[in-house]
């Protein structure tokens, strides 16, 4: 088969989103639509709620059923984005590209490492964009500590441990896919939040060669895991601890960056999220992804934060609306590729190394 010809980009870049559940409708919608450099064209969902919120709040937007319709009008489409179920990301990403269209694929981009190479060959034979939607990259508190790390003259001194905490107190089951054991499913949240920690500790650190993993499934009536716990030696001889949990009664800090000079530690989640929940919108005439000074990290050595030790550190704004406005660039030539499909396969060997130390109880070299 051959590969479609490329073509010239349109302003604003036309989307096609797959998927109108959480991520569709809280994320990628919103972020698509109060981009100046897309608009969204198209919403693939089968369920008759969905379409209807997707038409009340994006009027004009046209709703197809299934995503070999919104594959069908590939002419019509500058980008696909795939935000549907977990097992649907490389089916439909295939059929995508296969179609001559770039794509963005919500995390995890695939259930292994090796089905993610295989879409990223793909991509390139093609000549093609894939990116992933990583989202937490674009964190208040991960952009101030990746500027916090910056250059060689951090505050911090060499980083010996990197500690983040995605954690939650959710007693009850939701129930769903993201919650099943079905390994089809890929559910869970080895996969769901721990897509984010472990990428954001690769983005900070670089390669990690050796993974040590714990799970639990601990809910009654739980069947994916719901509190699990990585440890990751980087080349460069970092650390990092990583939690996921739903099962977490009092939530630790969200960071904890230890030097040898001094250390960062960040509590509370970025504001980003709640905001796109509450129906609110990025724009240019009003601030986004502020956080009050209350809630700034804070940087010393010898004091506890929890008593107002160490030196408050302005968090920088949040900024999810960067990553869209960078696959715009990317597909119009004039930026890199955010989220690369390499970088996911990355982050998923450490994930398939993770599940195979908690089950084996042993550490993974990679």
């Amino acid at each position: 088969m051959s590969s479609p010809a490329p073509r010239s980009p349109r302003t604003p870049l036309r989307v096609g989103l797959v998927g109108y559940g959480l991520a569709g409708s809280v994320f990628h919608a919103p972020l698509i639509a109060t981009s100046p450099d897309l608009v969204l064209d198209t919403v693939t969902t089968g369920n008759p709620e969905r379409a209807a919120q997707a038409r009340a709040e994006h009027p004009g937007v046209r709703v197809v059923a299934s995503p070999d319709e919104l594959i069908s009008r590939a002419e019509d489409l500058d980008l696909v984005v795939v935000a549907s179920p977990n097992k649907t990301h490389v089916p439909v990403a295939t059929a995508a590209l296969e179609a001559g269209l770039p794509v963005v694929v919500d995390k995890p981009l695939a259930a292994t490492a090796a089905e993610a190479r295989t879409l990223a060959a793909l991509a390139d034979e093609r000549g093609l964009l894939l990116s992933v939607f990583q989202n937490r990259r674009w964190d208040n508190d991960f952009r101030t500590i990746q500027a916090l790390l910056a250059d060689g003259t951090s505050p911090l001194g060499e980083i010996q441990r990197f500690e983040s905490r995605f954690e939650r107190w959710r007693p009850q089951l939701k129930g769903g896919w993201r919650e099943s054991g079905a390994p089809e499913e890929i559910g869970g949240l080895l996969y769901d939040l721990g897509s984010h920690v472990v990428d954001q500790a690769l983005v900070l650190f670089g390669p990690a060669v050796r993974v040590y993993a714990e799970s639990d499934v601990r809910r009654p009536g739980a069947q994916a895991d719901d509190d699990t716990f990585i440890a990751i030696t980087h080349a460069n001889g970092v650390h990092s601890h990583l939690w996921m949990s739903a099962t977490t009664a009092q939530l630790g800090p969200r960071f904890r960056v230890l030097g040898q000079k001094a250390g960062y530690v960040k509590y509370g989640l970025d504001p980003q999220e709640a905001a796109l929940r509450e129906g609110l919108r990025p724009g240019p005439d009003a601030p986004w992804g502020l956080e009050p000074e209350a809630l700034w990290g804070r940087l010393g050595a010898g004091e506890s934060p929890l008593t107002g030790g160490g030196a408050p550190v302005e968090t920088l704004p949040g900024d999810y609306p960067a990553y869209y406005a960078a696959v715009a660039a990317a597909l119009r030539g004039t930026g890199a590729n955010p989220v690369t499909a390499h970088e996911a396969a990355a982050a998923l060997d450490v994930l398939e190394a993770a599940k195979k130390s908690a089950r084996e109880g042993v550490a993974v070299t990679l």
